[in-house]
């Protein structure tokens, strides 16, 4: 019997300023209050000063050659904690993910039209970090990969499932999914503080984070990342915590 379906949190919605970004019959409109928080300065020369080691040593390693921009990496937002939603606990932790068959499951229950077209543009092997949202303190806790490319995501079509869309047809489904596989844990939990801190200071000094979907379509609980983006965020995860 599948789980059921748990891998949006309640803030993954269309984005009211895109015209064209439709909102499904099963999506909520409720923001992830932690993420939508106003933003707070990060600690004064903290992340600057860790962007200006991270680039030192991308400069070594690449000969100071810039990369282009393109997304090759993904974020995926789980809900860790127990909510339920028309009746059915949407929790899935990192955890969860651990302990099912070969460590790997299916993505689903994405219902905004971004995110699923995010979902169609992955590619096998690519990795994601594995996000927990919406909960008491919202951040990185390890990383994934794809195992499977977009397939029809089947819960659109059961009744019983929360996100069931009678809108969508077997021979033209409107949504996806993807099969991932848990990689390893990051060595340590990278919190949303610590990654808005950053983001904050890129923003002053065009570091790698400045234009991170996690804080420009903050509402998405699928997001693509730039390598360099991927590689800061992990590279966090060998410092200690401020």
């Amino acid at each position: 019997m599948p789980w059921p379906s748990r891998k949006r949190d309640k803030g993954a919605v269309a984005d009211k300023k895109e015209p064209d970004a439709k909102i499904a019959k099963t999506e909520e409109e409720t923001p992830d209050k932690e993420e939508e928080e106003k933003s707070t300065k990060p600690p004064a020369g903290s992340s600057k000063s860790g962007w200006k080691n991270w680039k030192k040593t991308k400069e070594s390693d690449s000969g100071g050659e810039e990369s282009k921009i393109t997304y090759c990496h993904w974020l995926l937002k789980s809900e860790p904690e127990s909510r339920l939603e028309k009746g059915v606990d949407v929790k899935f932790s990192i955890d969860d993910l651990k302990a099912q068959p070969n460590q790997t499951t299916f993505w689903d229950g994405v219902r905004n039209y971004q995110a699923r077209n995010f979902l169609r543009a992955m590619k096998l092997g690519q990795q994601a970090f594995f996000y927990h949202s919406n909960c008491k303190e919202p951040g990185v806790v390890g990383i994934v990969k794809i195992v499977k490319e977009a397939y029809p995501d089947h819960t659109q079509f059961d009744q019983k499932d929360p996100h069931y869309d009678s809108t969508s047809r077997k021979e033209n489904p409107k949504w996806s999914m993807v099969d991932v596989q848990f990689v390893r844990m990051t060595k340590r939990f990278i919190p949303l503080s610590e990654i808005k801190a950053h983001h904050l200071a890129h923003k002053a000094d065009g570091g790698p984070l400045k234009n991170m979907m996690l804080f420009t379509r903050q509402r998405l609980s699928i997001q693509p990342l730039t390598q360099e983006e991927f590689d800061f965020v992990l590279s966090l995860e060998e410092e200690k915590p401020h």
